[in-house]
């Protein structure tokens, strides 16, 4: 109750600037320059680190953004240290991996030094998740005018804070499990985030030209875009492995045997794929957006909070606060996903689909510019959004989504959020020039709808039956709220 007070008491302090959702889409095509960034009125993180961090994630990780356990890692790890660069300046939060001291207010809490701090944690945190992009994390200091080779450690001064606070997350994370820098089981060649056989121990029962069993999951053969093709890996199956942030034990988390994805069970199994089929072939304009949206972390997760951050008049310190928590519980909520796809090992859609079908000619999306056609062979089917790279159930993107309004709900004390995302004419990603035929918005007006839409958009979009979108609804609130006691915790400065 407490919090929740102050909260309302200091949220006009620094508001956020109105930064245009709309008009930060295409600057994260590319890095900007930053020379005019504002140290007294401005949030850095939002105006200058993730502009610069976002297309960095799409050029080098995920162009999509679709990759959960990477991306989301990556948002994590940066707001955690603006988290922890942050605390000194605020009247009782505490560092999750470090303990800087208090900063007095009449002295130093100004916006400009947690500007600072930010800054500089950020970088320590990037260099180690990205250290080939070190010029670019270089050039984004130098952009604002600060200097990339000040490694102070001073807790006096904004810098050193910044710095020890970074190199607390580096020395936390760097070797928790995920196998970031590739050194699990591997002295030559190796690479970051590799699943050696001997770390996990996973490997499929299906190939991705032979569908051995039909319940399990199937590598799909995925396009490069160039006449060459690539056979699917299980991304990152040791992100199960990984400690949570909240502090839970996984295995206290299970979702529910997904039955129909069960060959044995005839009539359910193909009742399923059908309903597949059917939104496959009832796509409109709308469903297409909101397919590509919540296919797209950044946009969907990161952007809600910015939007939010920017309607409720935060001050800088308070979105930070949001986006660590939200991505706490993303991070959190994915950990208890992995855990679930590699018990179930369940099979995709288009496996499923073509097993039932074979050869025969169905109805359903006939793919870009096609729209619904009536003879499609089943075993050429495809799904609207390119399916990721694990196994089906549960679906991750919802347990995320359910996680991420739930931690959000609570920080903002209410479920309201009146998130209006424009999509103009021709704007698709997957059908460029042609969807959606007229301009439309995507409206959510409260965190429910979003998370509800957000797991509605994997059945629309194919990768996903009705079931793991369902068991992503049971997993992802109680996740959420773990993460929000959390991080509480931390901001009331009540740990042990």
């Amino acid at each position: 109750m407490e919090f929740t007070r102050r909260f309302r008491m200091r949220r006009k302090l620094f508001p956020i600037p109105a930064i245009s959702l709309v008009l930060l889409v295409p600057v994260l095509c590319s890095t900007p320059a930053f020379a005019s960034f504002d140290f007294d009125s401005g949030n850095g993180p939002v105006e200058v680190i993730i502009p610069t961090v976002a297309p960095i994630i799409f050029s080098d990780v995920s162009p999509s953004g679709s990759d959960i356990t990477l991306v989301v890692r990556i948002t994590t790890l940066v707001t955690n240290a603006w988290f922890d660069g942050s605390a000194p300046y605020h009247p009782t939060a505490i560092g999750v991996y470090s303990h800087l001291g208090r900063r007095p207010a009449n002295e130093s809490a100004t916006n400009r030094n947690i500007n600072i701090a930010c800054f500089y944690a950020s970088y320590r945190v990037l260099n180690s998740l990205l250290p080939n992009r070190n010029s670019d994390w270089r050039a984004m200091l130098t952009s604002v005018g600060l200097d990339p080779d000040d490694n102070s450690e001073n807790t006096v001064t904004p810098v050193g804070i910044g710095n020890l606070a970074g190199k607390g997350v580096v020395a936390a994370r760097e070797h928790d499990g995920m196998n970031q820098l590739g050194d699990i089981n591997c002295r030559y060649n190796c690479q970051p985030y590799a699943d050696y056989a001997d770390y996990t121990g996973y490997a499929p029962v299906n190939t991705a030209y032979d569908l051995r069993d039909a319940s399990r999951w199937q590598p799909r053969i995925m396009p490069n875009g160039n006449g060459t093709f690539r056979v699917q890996q299980f991304v990152t199956p040791q992100y199960r492995l990984v400690p949570t942030y909240s502090g839970f034990n996984p295995h206290q988390f299970h979702a529910p045997p997904p039955t129909a994805s069960d060959p044995h069970h005839r009539g359910l199994y193909q009742q399923q794929a059908d309903e597949v089929l059917s939104a496959s072939a009832n796509l409109d304009d709308y469903r297409k957006m909101a397919s590509e949206l919540f296919n797209n972390k950044i946009r969907a997760l990161g952007f809600s909070v910015v939007f939010a951050a920017q309607s409720n008049g935060l001050t800088l310190l308070q979105f930070i606060q949001l986006d660590f928590v939200t991505n706490v519980a993303a991070f959190d909520a994915g950990i208890v996903a992995w855990q679930e796809k590699e018990r179930w090992d369940a099979v995709r859609p288009f496996s499923a689909i073509s097993y039932l079908y074979g050869k025969r000619k169905i109805t359903a999306w006939g793919g870009p510019y096609k729209g619904t056609v009536h003879d499609l062979p089943a075993n050429q089917w495809r799904e609207y959004v390119s399916v990721a790279d694990h196994p089906e159930y549960p679906s991750v993107s919802t347990t995320a989504c359910e996680a991420h309004a739930q931690a959000a709900r609570r920080f903002l004390g209410s479920d309201n959020l009146n998130w209006s995302v424009p999509a103009p004419k021709g704007s698709s990603v997957i059908e460029p020039g042609f969807t959606p035929q007229n301009d439309i918005v995507l409206q959510y007006d409260t965190w429910t709808d979003f998370a509800t839409t957000c797991g509605e958009a994997r059945i629309w979009g194919g990768v996903h039956f009705p079931a793991a979108v369902a068991a992503g609804r049971i997993l992802g609130p109680p996740i959420g709220e773990l993460a929000y006691q959390f991080v509480k915790s931390h901001i009331e400065g009540n740990i042990h």
